[in-house]
């Protein structure tokens, strides 16, 4: 037999008061869902609030269908609570989990090992092993997510080059790697006599026109090879590793379940997918899919704690310190990760979730330092070496970036959208490795011809946020032409852009059309595909196109009020910083981050001077971009695809009431059982005719007044092992959910089931209004609430239920709130 029950005195009602009801505490978890299933009236239950209810914290000893002393038949069970028991804990694919029940369960678990340490020697070793295992778990997953993204990184990076050249020496050195002995520039190839170009590998000169047509024609049949083999790769060993993962992270964090999201064939596929598409010269990054990656290892990791692998809410605080590593390796940001956790992706997070997040991204970045993929001595990404204090007046320049970051944001959002929705309900969605091919053809064709495209995203990045210095030849961006003039008593040396400045504005500009349109196309195919990149360089064009007009503003009207005083240093503007802010910006216009966008951003830089120029600018895109459009792209992708999703962030501003949203609605049948009138073949006979994640148990069909709630799994699992080990049970056995038997029962043994009932349902009252009964669905994770009038049991009101009914009130479509 298994326990679905916990053990109290005859005389016990179970329940209970405060957060969780203890009947929540170990019976097995439903895996009927309202998430799921279409129903108009599913019936489901919570853990708070009835007025009959008793507190007990009897320790759980495997005891079935009420007591011995209540006449039944008790089972086989042992006393210790963290037996295995099939199925506890877990849910059906595509349901919410109850984050009450889980959370109570963990609660009295807890209390269990915290009583048994007193027993023995071994159980004080068990319980300090057991209060260990989530700074254990967080450890193992900061270690592997910075060998996975160490791995990435140099795969990605060989593969990028090996699309311009080889190494003949080494061939498993990248372009750095090989040009790095001599000192050699990595930006200009003729420099690098150790690293050949695909025209040298076949007899011919480094540059011409033939020699320019083989390594065009190689550039994109590499870039082919590697997009084919990262499409195909998804389709057909893991269809989940496509995209960034982040709005499905979001919606899992939240309290959904999506079996095999956060495997590990979705892990494998999408660490090697990830390397290819980067390689194949795609715009897109692999910022976003590394919290994806991470978050697998998170979940692979959780199963070696029965503590967070059998329990979905306390699983989610190990996926919520995976997230932050995530952003950790991506960036080399580590606070920026926990932020990023905090602020974007996670829905639960209490501060002891918030320390393990802080030690997982910190023991990830420490991990992925020690491999160095970033190939210099700092561990960020795209570290500024400046340090010039920026003038009041730069304000100006730097809110009209952020209001420009909104802008593009909300347009490539838009247009994102529309290009996925077309994609999804066309025919285009039934050859995703064909729109692949196709796109990568297109990319590699338009890119080739620009230098600016051509290049490595990280490498433009770096060019644009990097500083001129005199004598730089290698950046096309730093050909000015240097002067000295008197200005009062003294000399200042001022520079006018060359040719080189002129004509990479141009090509900036064209380089900028093409990458947004291109991330617009690219974003959502089904290969692995992260935004952040693609948007930081996006904003970092912008800012250094800014930047640039700036820097000559002031050098041509150096006597304007407010440069008076300032022109004394030569380097009074700097574009590389408008690069930066403009990156952060587009960033923020497209996620709708704000602290932990500055945070990963001074992060990434190095920049911690240039906090105000980057709080200005997060803070006007967003505004911008709110007002223009109120979701992120994450979001638009979770209520695109249909997730339920109930964002915290959004208020419920509308006067309706609970009778309003109820399921079924006044005029029809609810379906309930009866507290001692109903037979074993009149519960089975409602359990086959309706799918309901659990049923109401009132005291009567003609009077029903609530008495509690049972899950259908409970049931099911009850009237068959009833059947099966108690004698006398057949299909006319009266079902009670009492303690006192019929006064008069002639017939066979009645099935005592009063132990798996939850005495304990969440409840309001037809009258309570709709924004008190969102903000429970929202705060305590509810999957569920009964409503009553005057005691008697009106209806139900499910998450699915909430989700259609803030869609209605907002003129959406309702239907869309299904899984697709």
């Amino acid at each position: 037999m298994i326990d679905i029950t916990p053990r109290s005195s005859p005389g016990d009602v179970i329940g209970g008061g405060g957060r969780g009801s203890s009947s929540g505490y170990h019976r097995e978890t439903a895996t009927e869902s309202d998430t799921e299933r279409d129903f108009g009236h599913s019936i489901g239950g919570g853990n708070h609030h009835n007025q009959r209810t008793m507190h007990h914290q009897h320790v759980p000893t495997h005891s079935a269908f009420g007591d011995p002393m209540d006449g039944a038949l008790s089972f086989y069970g042992s006393s210790d609570v963290q037996d295995d028991i099939p199925g506890i804990g877990q849910y059906e694919d595509f349901h919410t989990i109850d984050w009450q029940r889980d959370i109570a369960r963990d609660r009295m678990r807890h209390r269990y090992i915290v009583k048994k340490r007193q027993d023995s020697l071994w159980d004080l070793i068990k319980g300090s092993i057991d209060a260990g295992s989530g700074w254990l778990c967080v450890l193992l997953v900061g270690i592997a997510a910075g060998c996975v993204a160490g791995m990435v990184d140099i795969g990605a990076s060989w593969m990028s080059d090996l699309k311009h050249g080889i190494c003949p020496p080494a061939f498993w050195f990248n372009r750095e790697q090989c040009c790095y002995p001599a000192k050699q520039s990595v930006f200009e190839e003729g420099n690098c006599s150790t690293w050949k170009t695909w025209p040298e590998i076949f007899g011919l000169d480094r540059n011409g026109t033939g020699p320019y047509i083989v390594a065009y024609i190689w550039y994109v049949l590499w870039a082919l090879l590697f997009a084919s083999l990262s499409a195909s790769l998804v389709r057909m060993f893991a269809p989940y590793a496509c995209g960034s993962g982040i709005p499905e992270i979001k919606t899992i964090l939240s309290g959904f379940i999506i079996r095999g999201y956060l495997g590990k064939w979705t892990l494998l596929i999408k660490s090697v997918g990830l390397m290819l598409s980067v390689s194949a010269g795609l715009t897109l990054g692999k910022e976003g899919p590394m919290v994806h990656i991470a978050s697998c290892i998170g979940n692979i990791f959780s199963h070696v704690f029965p503590k967070y692998g059998r329990n979905e809410a306390k699983k989610r605080e190990i996926l919520s310190a995976a997230a932050a590593a995530g952003v950790s390796v991506a960036f080399g940001a580590p606070i920026g990760g926990v932020l990023f956790s905090l602020e974007e992706v996670s829905y639960y997070f209490p501060l002891k979730t918030l320390w393990r997040s802080f030690f997982c991204a910190l023991i990830a970045a420490f991990v992925l330092r020690s491999l160095t993929p970033f190939g210099n001595e700092h561990s960020v990404l795209f570290f500024v070496e400046y340090n010039k204090p920026w003038i009041f007046f730069e304000l100006i320049p730097f809110v009209f970036l952020g209001i420009m970051g909104g802008v593009i944001g909300t347009f490539f959002i838009k247009a994102n959208l529309w290009w996925c929705r077309y994609r999804k309900f066309s025919k285009l969605g039934q050859y995703p490795v064909m729109e692949v091919l196709f796109v990568t053809l297109v990319t590699g064709i338009i890119c080739y011809p620009n230098p600016f495209t051509r290049m490595n995203m990280n490498e433009l990045i770096f060019l644009l946020v990097s500083k001129c210095s005199p004598g730089d030849v290698t950046n096309p961006l730093c050909e000015y032409k240097r002067m000295n003039i008197t200005m009062g008593n003294s000399i200042i040396e001022v520079t006018e852009p060359g040719p080189g400045v002129y004509s990479s504005i141009w090509l900036l500009m064209l380089t900028f059309i093409l990458k947004l349109a291109l991330t617009i196309f690219t974003f959502g195919m089904k290969v692995p595909a992260g935004l952040f990149i693609p948007s930081l360089l996006l904003g970092a064009i912008m800012g250094r196109i800014v930047g640039i007009g700036v820097e000559q503003f002031a050098y041509s009207y150096p006597n304007i009020w407010f440069f008076t005083g300032e022109c004394a240093d030569s380097n009074l503007i700097t574009p590389g910083l408008y690069a930066v802010v403009g990156a952060a910006a587009v960033l923020g216009g497209v996620t709708r981050m704000t602290v932990s966008l500055v945070v990963i951003m001074f992060e990434l830089t190095g920049g911690v001077r240039y906090i105000v120029p980057l709080m200005a600018a997060a803070m006007a895109s967003k505004w911008v971009g709110d007002a223009l459009g109120r979701q992120g792209i994450y979001d638009a992708h979770i209520a695109l695809n249909g997730y339920p999703f109930l964002d915290s962030k959004e208020e419920f501003a509308h006067t309706t009431l609970a009778a309003d949203v109820m399921q079924p609605k006044r005029n029809e049948t609810l379906n309930v059982i009866t507290q001692d009138s109903m037979t074993v073949d009149d519960v089975e006979n409602l359990l086959k005719e309706t799918e309901h994640n659990g049923y109401p148990v009132v005291v009567s069909r003609e009077n029903q007044y609530l008495v509690g709630f049972v899950l259908r799994r409970d049931l099911n699992l009850a009237i068959g092992n009833g059947k099966r080990l108690i004698e006398g049970i057949s299909s006319s056995s009266i079902v009670l959910f009492t303690s006192t038997q019929p006064i008069q029962n002639l017939g066979p043994q009645p099935l005592k089931l009063k132990k798996i009932l939850d005495m304990a349902p969440i409840t309001v009252t037809d009258q309570t209004p709709m924004e008190t009964v969102v903000d429970m669905f929202r705060k305590l994770g509810l999957r569920q609430t009964l409503v009553t009038h005057n005691g008697r049991l009106l209806g139900v009101i499910t998450k699915k239920d909430v989700l259609r009914h803030v869609k209605q009130m907002d003129n959406e479509d309702p239907n869309t709130v299904l899984f697709n």
